[in-house]
């Protein structure tokens, strides 16, 4: 409903425009579900309750209320003022309307006016992040162009070759000849690149759903084979999102924490009971989990009508009549409450906020909270004033500096928050596997350095860069204060040597305003207190030093940093994976489940269109499932329709699906999550899937790799075969032709379908196709296999007789002929041997079992064919027999040359190993051409 024109009318929300005034409240749309709030608007009287997980990811309900408290000389600000703004796209789960304001709606909802519209929202602009902060990556990379560019030189001198000797020959058909250079230049230009590169990244994508890992760019996956540094976000990531409550300290000057609740002074249980922002929603207490955790820990009740009271003995109960919500900037919050006809002042925030504001400072107060910030530990500042006598409505207009001023301390609340399990393991593997390991964290830099030494992203004694004491300057000051360095940003790259470096968002700041942040944000570990968009400027500034990065988040406020990593994961708060400590066992279980999943599949995608439980078909489970839902329903639900039945029970099974983790099926992504804006999307709890989506990654990008040089290699070798040997008249038969092509695809099918090894090496694979190992290998094997090829025919041709041989004329059978197609049959085999890369990256020859049987086969072939044992196959072939001098020395020859292009290709692997990219001299040249041109 809006006001318009002196009257109230009702309005789709696309027809709102900024400054309409509004009337909005919790509202249903016709299947049921909560309708959304369809623009940025603010409160101006009445409150409600949110869900904001669409924006932040949180899944905790948000309290807005009104601005009427506020004075009318305050400047608004949509990132200070959140709690009286309801954004677009949001869900109201419950409203409050002001009876008392003058401006009466109609159906009760709360009075809010429009701010934005459409993609000014900040859902608009969430959605513009991830429509087009960075390029979507495609299989058609400059690498593969540039590689085909260097065949293409090869075919043209090739295709040249030939047509330049054809021209010489006044007899030949100038169109046969033309027909044959535009064959070789087709035929050395690899057609089948794209659906080889495809292929291999099409495995990894579903080797990742059944690990529960939902992809949106699959080509995307080669990059995190070469990933060298990943960030994870901590709260929800690192740690578990449950907190666990620890007891009350610093209330008689010692520093030990008091956990027994009898022992604690009733008013600090009293601000622990009432001083927080839980709320019901259908008749279900909601809110941050701290709070719950700590009005667990004190053990008393919340009521619905805002009342607290402890649950055993007979303590007074505390009414609360104001509240202040916690505000970020301020990073404190208050209540104003009534308990036997008293009024107080009950604040709460972090330590170093309240410690401005008591009347009387015990001497121990930094101290004791430090103590437990180092531990990990999360801590909060408790204090409270009585308040004169009053009525409640003067309680309600207090000032919130009024009533967050002169307080009496009543001690820390300390809480724990406990990190996953898997967490430190996980980190550890990557570590060892030649990861730099960063954490971006909005905690405190105390929390966040303790978090980060037990997950192994600091190993180094750490230093934090802070405010320097005197108040000139900054400095760096280790967690237990005992040493201190004078900030230079020049000796920062000489700091990160021996220590592990940490700083918060308030000095990041300070870096963009005296431009170092490209001289410092590249050696610091742990990244604390800081703003979403501050995840993004560290993850470009990784990205301008020539880092490959992977940043691992849950919430919406990391969706820039992971729109900006080369590898972003989405984490959903969803169950862990389960834990199998034997591969094997895993893949034969895989093995064994895919037909009945296929089975499976099949009916269920085709349920949509017709009902599957109708017509009685598809697995016993849908069977099983359809008479259930049949007793379910027809008993409560006789007044439906059939066609209302059938809709209920498909909407019903689709939910199965969803929920049913079998991997086959990738999670359904609901706008909200992090994975909105995520290439990659784990349905997991955990940092695990950034190990499985690395070991893909790795193993794409080998898999890749030896594809560019397999096709190199043959096509090198068809270059010669069609134009040199054409000319001499060497052919190949229909039947010879196709064989070798099954064997091909055969070949190529399998090695994609190698699986990564279950543990990360050290070794990092090429993360380029152009690099001296690839040109040197390419270089060295082609030669070597020339070699052979035109020994082998010069061999052959001193056994035939002399004879003209038409380049035009139809095939048919001779000793060249049968000794050229055996030897390319040899050395097709030799080069997917030879090239392929299995340890430490994929499957051995030995492990990969479809390709072992083919090399095997295709050996077989050749050793068949060689030695004449099937005299018909060899006919059917078109194969002439061969002398024995010729036949033996082929064998040889043919193992000396598997040799020698083996030997080649280990020795140039050993010198040529993967390595970490060489970032640090980008990294200076950088801050070099950024100081220049701010000189100039």
């Amino acid at each position: 409903m809006a006001y318009r024109c002196g009257k109230w009318v009702k309005l789709t929300g696309t027809d709102l425009l900024p400054g309409d005034v509004v009337s909005i409240g919790r509202s249903s749309g016709p299947n049921g579900e909560d309708k959304s709030v369809p623009a940025d608007m603010l409160i101006l009287a009445g409150n409600a309750i949110v869900n904001e997980a669409i924006l932040t990811g949180e899944s905790t309900p948000q309290w807005k209320v009104s601005i009427m408290g506020r004075g009318t000389e305050e400047k608004l600000s949509i990132k200070r003022d959140k709690s009286h703004v309801l954004f677009g796209g949001t869900k109201i789960l419950q409203h409050t309307p002001d009876k008392t304001f003058p401006l009466k709606t109609p159906d009760g909802g709360c009075i809010a006016v429009v701010l934005r519209t459409g993609f000014e929202t900040s859902q608009g602009k969430l959605m513009r992040t991830i429509l087009f902060s960075t390029e979507r990556v495609t299989a058609n990379s400059w690498e593969s162009g540039l590689f085909i560019l260097f065949l293409v030189i090869f075919a043209v001198i090739a295709a040249g070759y030939v047509l330049k000797k054809g021209l010489e020959d006044p007899t030949r058909s100038k169109y046969k000849l033309l027909l044959s250079c535009s064959l070789i230049i087709t035929s050395v230009i690899p057609p089948e690149l794209p659906m080889e590169l495809s292929i291999a990244v099409n495995t990894s994508l579903i080797a990742l759903a059944r690990r529960g890992i939902f992809c949106t760019e699959p080509f995307r996956i080669p990059f995190a084979g070469k990933v060298d540094i990943c960030c994870f976000d901590k709260t929800g990531t690192l740690t578990s999102d449950d907190m666990e409550f620890c007891g009350v300290g610093g209330l008689t000057g010692n520093v030990d924490l008091e956990s027994d609740m009898s022992k604690v002074p009733l008013r600090t249980v009293e601000i622990l009971a009432s001083c927080h922002a839980l709320v019901f929603v259908d008749n279900k207490l909601v809110g941050d989990p701290l709070e719950k955790a700590a009005l667990k820990g004190i053990d008393w009740s919340y009521k619905s009508d805002e009342k607290a009271m402890p649950k055993k003995g007979s303590g007074n109960a505390v009414q609360i009549v104001q509240r202040h919500h916690f505000a970020s900037h301020l990073k404190r919050m208050a209540v104003v409450v009534r308990t036997q006809e008293e009024f107080f002042a009950f604040v709460k925030g972090a330590p170093e906020t309240i410690q401005d504001r008591l009347l009387d400072l015990p001497s121990s107060y930094v101290e004791t909270y430090k103590k437990y910030t180092r531990q990990g530990s999360r801590v909060l500042a408790l204090a409270f004033k009585s308040l004169p006598d009053m009525t409640v409505s003067e309680a309600r207009s207090l000032d919130r500096d009024i009533v967050e001023s002169g307080l009496t301390f009543a001690g820390f609340v300390v809480f724990n928050c406990p990190i996953r399990a898997d967490s430190a393991t996980v980190l550890s593997e990557l570590r060892g596997s030649s990861h730099d390991l960063v954490m971006i964290t909005g905690d405190q830099a105390l929390t966040a350095c303790h978090v980060a030494s037990q997950v192994h992203i600091i190993s180094k004694p750490a230093l934090i860069l802070g405010p320097a004491r005197n108040g000139d300057g900054h400095e760096w000051i280790s967690p237990d204060e005992t040493e201190t360095i004078r900030y230079s940003e020049k000796e920062v790259e000489a700091l990160s040597e021996t220590y592990d470096l940490c700083i918060g968002g308030d000095c990041i700041g300070m870096l963009q305003q005296t431009s170092a942040v490209l001289r410092v944000i590249p050696y610091v570990k742990v990244f604390a207190r800081v703003a979403p968009e501050q995840k993004e400027l560290i993850m470009t500034t990784f990205k301008m030093v020539g880092r490959m990065t992977l940043m691992c988040g849950d919430g919406t406020n990391d969706v820039g940093a992971l729109k900006q990593a080369h590898v972003g994961v989405a984490l959903l708060n969803a169950i862990p994976p389960s834990q199998s400590g034997n591969p094997s066992s895993e893949t034969s279980k895989d093995e064994s489940t895919k037909s009945i999943k296929s089975k499976k599949s099949k009916p269920t995608l085709e349920a949509t269109g017709k009902a599957l439980v109708l017509n009685g078909e598809g697995s016993s489970k849908g069977r099983g499932s359809s008479r259930s839902d049949a007793t379910n329903i027809s008993p409560g639900n006789r007044h439906l329709s059939p066609a209302e039945i059938q809709r209920q029970k498909l909407k019903k099974m689709m939910d199965e699906l969803n929920e049913e983790g079998d991997g086959r099926s990738a999670p359904i992504v609901k706008l909200g999550d992090a994975s909105m804006a995520s290439p990659f999307t784990a349905k997991h709890a955990s940092v695990a899937p950034t190990m499985d989506i690395i070991r893909q990654g790795r193993s794409t990008l080998v898999t890749t790799l030896q594809m560019f040089k397999i096709l190199g290699l043959n096509c090198l070798a068809t270059a010669y075969v069609l134009s040199v040997m054409y000319l001499d008249g060497v052919k190949l038969g229909d039947v010879q032709a196709t064989i070798s092509g099954v064997f091909t695809a055969a070949f190529f099918l399998f090695i994609s379908h190698a699986r990564p090894l279950p543990t990360l090496s050290a070794a990092r694979p090429h993360p380029n196709i152009f690099c001296s190992y690839v040109f040197l290998s390419l270089m060295g094997q082609f030669a070597i296999h020339l070699f052979f090829l035109i020994s082998s025919v010069n061999e052959a041709e001193k056994y035939m007789p002399e004879e003209c041989i038409e380049p035009d004329s139809n095939f048919h059978p001779n000793l060249v002929n049968t000794v050229s197609y055996m030897v390319n049959m040899m050395l097709q085999v030799a080069t997917f041997a030879v090239n392929y890369m299995g340890h430490p990256f994929n499957q051995s020859i030995s492990e990969n079992k479809p390709f072992l049987f083919a090399l095997l086969g295709a050996v077989g072939f050749f050793t068949i064919i060689t030695s004449d044992l099937f005299r018909d196959l060899n006919d059917w072939l078109k194969l002439v027999p061969l002398p024995v001098g010729l036949r033996n020395k082929l064998m040889v020859w043919a193992f000396l040359m598997f040799l020698c292009c083996y030997s080649w290709e280990r020795i140039l692997r050993w010198i040529f190993p993967g390595k970490i990219p060489a970032w640090k001299n980008r990294q200076r040249l950088a801050a070099d051409n950024l100081e220049k041109k701010k000189h100039a």
